[in-house]
């Protein structure tokens, strides 16, 4: 962040550091020394140069300008001596950004936003995400997006144009970009080995933000997401399939290991089956992390399996409901209506697929997905793993479904080269949710961690025995 602030004209230098707005509230506050050439840069044009290069949650949300950055005796940046930001001011600023449609453009994304969210957008510099978008809502707001403008966006866009204002230059331009790519760069920045992330059934990677944000800003992050979510590209059949585009898509970023590869329930597999393909060709994968991932090739429910299944559904929604807040009720019960909305046309876009009633011209956003959600639980359930020679870090939740909780349906038997199980607070499919994630993130980066120091032990082990067959 401070080599991004930086570059801005009138900026000399920058420090970044994480304050409190209140307590326990942390929040990312910019020092900087202005050029004596150039006049002093306001906050807003600071924030608005970095949303052009950076996403949203790497923002700092103050921004503190000095004469000089404060020194200790022998010449190194003396960080308490830093003055507190007032965050107040920074939100006075904030509001003063409050910007309205300034086209028709704007104003139908105004208008989609609002049907969609069920709220007020005050500003088209308002955030999706900042305002209860998740990736379900996503899906309604981009089909609404197609009916206006005639344009069919990838999900991702969001991570490129979390606003407004954004979407509508995108839209401008006929955004949708020439190529399409499985590759999504959520998280490009850091110096950390990158954490390639693959696709559950939806096929999108929208539920992995929370889990970026919380990695922290020196983590980058890639997913990988479905082809055929533009409605033009092929959809992939089989596991392997995927598996071979996603790894040459994850190559072109990081041509040699070693890879840390994972993915949330099919994208479990699908990371598998990926790091199958990168050790046959000679890869080293430092880490393969399944997060409540099942083998489904082993699942097999009766009818009463699945009642169960959805009483138990029920029992473990009304236990989130008693361990979080007031608030967070709110927004739970708030996104679960949402979700069945915006799910009950990819069901009927699904059961009209698999029925064949589905015309070959009508490529709707709903029956675009419907068709990937379709086509990647196929996958799921044809595909054979093979025992795999390597590590796997299972992530389970610390409560699973009773018929889901089988020997066979886990990996334990397929891990040859070791197994790691790391129990997960919470119950089946709150793993990527708040206030879920952040435990899930703190445990993910000690895996990350114990995976880089390996490796640097291995090295070091090479080197020493490199010098000790060169000395005898």
């Amino acid at each position: 962040i401070e080599s991004v602030v930086q570059q801005h004209p009138a900026v000399a230098q920058c420090v970044v550091t994480v304050g409190e707005d209140k307590p326990g509230n942390q929040q990312l506050v910019a020092y900087t020394v202005p050029r004596h050439s150039h006049p002093v840069p306001h906050s807003a044009e600071l924030r608005n140069f970095l949303k052009q290069k950076l996403p949203e949650y790497m923002i700092p949300a103050a921004f503190v300008t000095l004469d000089a950055l404060p020194l200790t005796p022998n010449g190194k940046l003396d960080r308490k001596a830093l003055p507190a930001p007032d965050f107040s001011l920074a939100d006075a600023s904030a509001a003063r950004q409050i910007v309205p449609p300034r086209s028709p453009s704007e104003s139908a994304l105004v208008r989609i936003w609002e049907t969609v969210l069920g709220t007020k957008v005050a500003s088209v510099r308002d955030s999706f995400f900042d305002l209860g978008g998740h990736s379900l809502l996503a899906v309604q707001m981009f089909a609404q997006i197609e009916k206006e403008f005639n344009v069919r966006l990838p999900l991702a866009t969001l991570y490129e144009a979390p606003a407004i204002e954004d979407l509508a230059r995108i839209l401008n331009r006929d955004a949708a970009p020439s190529r399409w790519s499985s590759l999504v760069a959520i998280q490009p920045s850091g110096s950390r080995p990158p954490f390639f992330c693959f696709h559950g059934e939806g096929g999108n990677v929208l539920i992995y933000r929370k889990l970026s944000q919380y990695l922290g800003s020196d983590q980058p992050f890639y997913g990988l997401q479905s082809q055929g979510l533009d409605g033009n590209s092929p959809l992939l059949k089989t596991i392997e399939e995927m598996a071979a585009l996603y790894v040459k898509e994850i190559r072109g970023v990081q041509p040699h290991g070693p890879y840390l590869l994972g993915g949330y329930c099919l994208g479990g597999t699908i990371a598998y089956e990926a790091a199958q393909q990168l050790r046959a060709a000679d890869e080293e994968v430092a880490l393969l992390a399944l997060f409540d991932t099942m083998n489904w090739r082993n699942l097999l429910l009766t009818s009463w399996d699945k009642g169960f299944q959805r009483f138990q559904r029920l029992i473990f929604h009304a236990a989130v409901l008693l361990e979080i807040d007031s608030v967070s009720k709110r927004r739970f019960l708030k996104g679960k209506i949402h979700d069945l909305r915006n799910r009950i046309p990819v069901w009927r876009g699904m059961l009209l697929t698999k029925l064949k009633r589905r015309s070959s011209g009508d490529q709707s956003s709903s029956l675009v997905l419907a068709q990937v959600w379709q086509a990647n639980h196929e996958a799921a359930f044809d595909y054979v793993p093979r025992p795999y020679q390597g590590v796997v870090t299972d992530f389970r939740p610390a409560t699973q479904y009773r018929v889901l909780n089988k020997p066979d349906l886990k990996w334990d038997s397929l891990a040859t080269g070791g197994q790691r199980v790391i129990v997960v607070p919470g119950y089946p499919a709150v793993m990527l949710l708040e206030p879920y994630v952040k435990e899930l993130a703190a445990m993910l980066t000690t895996c990350i961690d114990d995976a880089i120091r390996q490796r640097k032990s291995a090295q070091s082990d090479q080197i020493l025995a490199a010098i000790h067959d060169s000395a005898t």
